[in-house]
């Protein structure tokens, strides 16, 4: 029991001595309050005497008011140098912007140029496709290249715009929707070319000989024997390249139906192809293909030579719609006649 009054006296103790520490504290403090307060209160008197007999003037201030004022002034001057600091930092951003605004107005000027010389160009374009198309029997919706202004929107049919906008822009749109309009011509006419290109492959329409080389020395139709002297109907052209064993080529796809030897043609290959078409190479040095072979368009099919009736080295060249004998000149020259019609 004597220990716990013990516990209970020194419990006493401790809270005294805190209550003491904490009045002192308060005291303390309450005191350094009370300095600085009796401080700023002080009284001070400003007096402005004059240089005559005039009033004298007292001006009565304290510490506070002299620390506000410190306060004002000094706020006042820093406010000063940081709007002047602010400033600077704005004009430097504004020549910086001002900087990037004469290059994106350079590019733009540029970007400008750029177009007028595209839509020039699509001018030309519209051309051209239009008369492929004409050829071909398309046509492409041109409601949108109706001229109304000249210059830029001459090729469009733009208006001036009442809101000052760029006309270039409305021009690259409608160049865009006219485009759009012309794809799906465009594609029918890439269909009819690759047919038609299919098709120039399955008739006999290449030069016979190997690389173009070569000219006509005899033309189908009514000529003069040179074996004979009279006047006959020459069933095919002669090409010479004044050599034997340059390289002959088969001008259309199709099977070896004939590669022998007979004492008029000397060696020659006869070729059938698609659409009731036979072509003969004739005078031939030697025949690479062979009977019932399939060949391709422009393969090696034999050598030019000066066998049979012939007077010198030279391919003796025939076609044949079914029975009926033909001018092979038109259709050596077909490809490029397709080629002069579709420009």
């Amino acid at each position: 029991m004597a220990s716990v009054h013990d516990y209970k006296r020194l419990e006493n103790r401790l809270i005294q001595r805190m209550k003491n520490a904490v009045v002192a504290t308060a005291g303390f403090i309450g005191g350094i309050f009370k300095a600085i307060g009796r401080f700023l209160s002080r009284r001070y008197t400003v007096v402005f005497v004059p240089h005559s007999e005039k009033r004298v003037y007292n001006l009565h201030i304290t510490v506070l008011s002299i620390c506000c004022f410190l306060l004002v002034v000094f706020g006042i001057l820093g406010s000063f140098f940081w709007y002047g600091a602010s400033y600077s930092s704005t004009m430097y951003a504004m020549a910086s912007k001002d900087v990037r605004l004469k290059d994106v107005q350079a590019s733009l000027d540029q970007l400008r140029d750029e177009t007028s010389l595209l839509l020039r160009e699509a001018r030309n374009f519209e051309g051209a496709l239009t008369g492929v198309l004409s050829a071909l029997g398309k046509s492409v919706n041109n409601a949108a290249t109706q001229n109304t202004l000249g210059d830029l929107s001459s090729f469009l049919g733009i208006k001036e715009t009442t809101d000052g906008t760029l006309r270039e822009v409305d021009d690259v749109r409608k160049l865009s929707a006219y485009l759009s309009q012309a794809v799906e011509p465009i594609k029918e006419m890439g269909v009819l070319l690759d047919s038609q290109s299919a098709l120039l492959t399955e008739i006999p329409s290449v030069w016979p000989v190997k690389g173009g080389i070569g000219n006509i020395s005899m033309f189908f139709g009514q000529n003069i024997n040179p074996i004979s002297g009279q006047y006959y109907i020459h069933k095919g052209i002669d090409i010479s390249t004044h050599r034997a064993g340059d390289q002959v080529i088969a001008t259309a796809g199709g099977q070896i139906v004939a590669a022998e030897y007979s004492n008029d043609f000397g060696n020659f290959v006869i070729i059938r192809h698609k659409h009731g078409y036979y072509t003969r190479y004739a005078h031939l040095q030697s025949i690479k293909a062979k009977l019932g072979q399939s060949v391709q368009q422009s393969e090696v099919i034999g050598y030019i030579g000066n066998t049979g009736i012939s007077t010198g080295p030279h391919l003796h060249y025939e076609v044949h719609i079914g029975s009926d004998v033909v001018d092979p000149y038109r259709y050596i020259t077909l490809r490029s006649s397709v080629a002069r019609q579709g420009h």
